[in-house]
């Protein structure tokens, strides 16, 4: 039983029982009312609405159920024109349940249902799945198919599904995750879709339920098959949408955009709705939009598109074999296969720990080419992990220091170590951070009111350590950021905030997370809400760039607005992509004098400051270039107890002193850092 319904007694044999009293009425020509209807109940049920036999709600879901019953029993797709004739018989759904308006439960109109059928161009041997499929009216009028796969959250409803559908396959996942939840099913080459618009499950109130359902519907389909979507009216390419749009659509092919105003009124509601038919096949996402009221001032309109033939599902290839060498009379970089990458349908998508095994003695150093090392794991090796697509390298000085025995096992989707989508490197990085953050640093600390520093004090708290990602250009930070996020992800932290350089990397968030099977919606621009509102995101990743972080107006800051959503015991990830950007916030002495604290440093201090359990995660490639650009790193236990250093201006000023030795020695140091790059140039 999930969160979103209450424990109920079954009672489909009633439903059932009551549905059927009704099919002659919708079989003949009479106008069904409110009295034929009550009537059905009160003699399926054994009592009246009044006694609490049933609900006025219960009565329009066997109303429904009934109909479902009766285009099934027909045989063929219902004519537009009696679908509508039939929906002017049918009483008007003025009832609604609290449930109902919380979860938007209204299903499809049978007339709409019509023209969403017609639009899918079913074949007999299509393998069609309806991720949210109600009573069952938007697959009732299907002819003939191979299978048909229903799901549905609600147990009542699924119930009555059983009833409608007797072959069918009926499960009750989150519509939104059966990309990875139905993955032993066999995949379908035919989705008809009408998601939830404003409520997921585990996420109450969600603005963007509907996209996460879409985008879970177009990985699920196979190659070269068609989704038909009824969505929110909201849902098109926008300038509030577009990015959402863009990614959501990005493998597609949309072939019809329809909009109606009024499709709705013999289920309760007035709301206009898009109806989309989106092939997965290369193709264009730009369409004329026909708008129009009902579906009776469609049907002239409307032009059926022509299916695609489906695309072969080939296995992966095996990874080509490396060359052992390097030489220095050659780029580093690897040549492009010479065939396109083909990836193959999963048998399974389940979240599983990443497994290695721990080096006791660390791996041997590769052979040097000038003053570079060959990159290898010097502690672990992965069961099952590729080589990164470029070959990497790092220095000697990082090489001769094997990293710690670590003791954090990620847990991550099948798919990202089968299909290579992250590299034996990138893996051992979500193991290290993972390793760091289940340390602390020593002492209890609370923050200087008088500064950005911390204070040891008695009545303090423990601050998780933080882990510095030092990689250089190829390495792929932007995928290993989302990796980790992920890895927490699926341990139950789902609030993470993942801060860049500037907006236009909210893009290359969207696709490092998506390409691990994050959905596009999950990631959100801080600047979508005013900075005195509140975030009313309940879970996702809050992208934010630096110069928004240290923005303010009047009495309202960005910095607050943070720290009040993701709350005092926040344990989630809070990603400093581009860490140097909060470089200076310690200020010193500059070519024009004293330089004061970097202001978007001082407020990146501030929020860790204020988020003691945070998992920090640090990544730049230039973070040890000079020592003053550090003094942001506040989670890596560099000064505090426990070390040579009392507090961070005695780690600058003596570190200061020692020169380059002192910063190759914190660089090796620092949380377990990894620094790599893919170019001999980059150091």
């Amino acid at each position: 039983m999930t969160d979103l319904f209450d424990p109920a007694p079954a009672r489909a044999d009633h439903a059932t029982a009551a549905a059927r009293l009704l099919l002659p009425a919708i079989a003949g020509d009479a106008k069904i009312t409110r009295a034929m209807l009550n009537d059905a109940m009160i003699r399926a049920y054994g009592g009246t609405d009044a006694d609490g036999h049933w609900t006025q709600r219960e009565s329009f879901e066997v109303l429904e159920h009934a109909t479902a019953l009766a285009v099934c029993a027909a045989g063929t797709t219902p004519a537009v024109d009696a679908a509508i004739g039939l929906m002017a018989r049918l009483p008007t759904q003025t009832v609604r349940s609290e449930e109902q308006i919380d979860w938007q439960q209204f299903s499809t109109p049978l007339d709409l249902a019509t023209i969403t059928v017609m639009l899918a161009n079913a074949r007999a041997d299509d393998i069609v799945l309806e991720p949210s499929a109600g009573n069952g009216l938007l697959v009732a009028g299907l002819p003939p198919i191979a299978a048909l796969q229903l799901n549905e959250i609600d147990p009542a409803r699924r119930e009555r599904l059983s009833a409608t559908f007797p072959k069918a396959s009926v499960t009750g996942h989150d519509g939104a995750q059966i990309a990875s939840v139905m993955a032993s099913a066999e995949r379908p080459s035919l989705i008809l879709m009408n998601p939830p618009f404003s409520r997921s499950l585990g996420r109450g109130a969600d603005a963007l339920a509907a996209v996460r359902h879409l985008q879970a519907a177009i990985k699920r389909v196979r190659p070269g098959g068609r989704v038909v979507a009824i969505m929110p009216d909201w849902f098109f390419n926008s300038a509030r949408m577009g990015t959402i749009w863009s990614t959501t659509l990005a493998s597609v092919a949309l072939r019809t955009s329809i909009r109606l105003t009024h499709a709705y009124g013999k289920h309760g509601t007035g709301v206009a709705v898009r109806l989309y038919v989106i092939d997965k096949t290369v193709g264009d996402t730009t369409t004329v939009t026909l708008q129009r009221g009902a579906v009776s001032d469609l049907v002239e309109a409307l032009v059926i598109p022509p299916r695609q033939d489906l695309i072969p599902e080939a296995a992966t290839p095996a990874p080509v074999k490396r060359g052992g060498g390097l030489s220095l009379l050659r780029s580093v970089r690897s040549k492009p296969a010479a065939t396109p990458r083909i990836f193959r349908a999963l048998a399974r998508n389940e979240v599983l720990p990443v497994g290695y095994q721990v080096l006791e003695t660390p791996a041997p150093l590769a052979e040097q080419s000038g003053v570079y090392l060959p990159y290898r794991p010097s502690r672990i090796v992965f069961d099952a992990a590729g080589e990164h697509p470029t070959a990497l390298v790092e220095s000697i000085a990082m090489g001769s220091i094997p990293a710690p025995i670590p003791v954090h096992v990620p847990s991550l989707p099948e798919r990202t170590v089968t299909e290579r989508l992250l590299s034996s490197s990138q893996l051992e990085t979500v193991v290290y951070a993972g390793h760091a953050w289940t340390q602390y640093i020593p002492g209890l600390s609370k923050p200087d009111k008088e500064g950005v520093g911390l204070v040891l004090s008695d009545d303090g708290r423990a601050y998780r350590k933080g882990y510095f990602l030092g990689d250089g250009t190829g390495a792929g930070k932007g995928r290993q950021v989302a990796a980790v996020i992920l890895d927490n992800w699926l341990a139950g932290r789902r609030k993470n905030i993942w801060i860049s350089k500037n907006e236009a990397l909210h893009a290359d968030a969207i696709r490092d997370w998506t390409a691990l099977g994050g959905l596009a919606a999950d990631v959100q621009p801080l600047s979508r809400w005013k900075i005195d509102e509140p975030v009313t995101m309940d879970e996702g990743v809050l992208f934010v760039t630096y110069p928004t972080l240290r923005s303010n107006r009047g009495d309202a800051t960005r910095l607050d607005q943070i720290i009040a959503w993701a709350g005092a015991d926040f344990d989630g990830v809070i990603a400093f992509d581009e860490a140097h950007e909060m470089g200076g916030v310690a200020g010193g002495e500059g070519s024009m004098g004293t330089k004061k604290g970097s202001q978007q440093g001082i407020a990146g201090v501030l929020l860790q400051n204020h988020l003691p359990d945070a998992r920090v995660l640090y990544a730049s490639a230039t973070g040890a270039s000079e020592v003053n650009n550090l003094a942001y790193a506040v989670r890596l236990g560099l000064w505090g107890p426990e070390t040579a250093f009392a507090n961070r201006e005695a780690f600058i000023t003596q570190i200061r002193q020692g020169g380059i030795a002192a910063m190759e020695l914190v660089a090796v140091r620092r949380g377990g850092a990894i620094e790599r790059s893919d170019d001999m140039s980059s150091g």
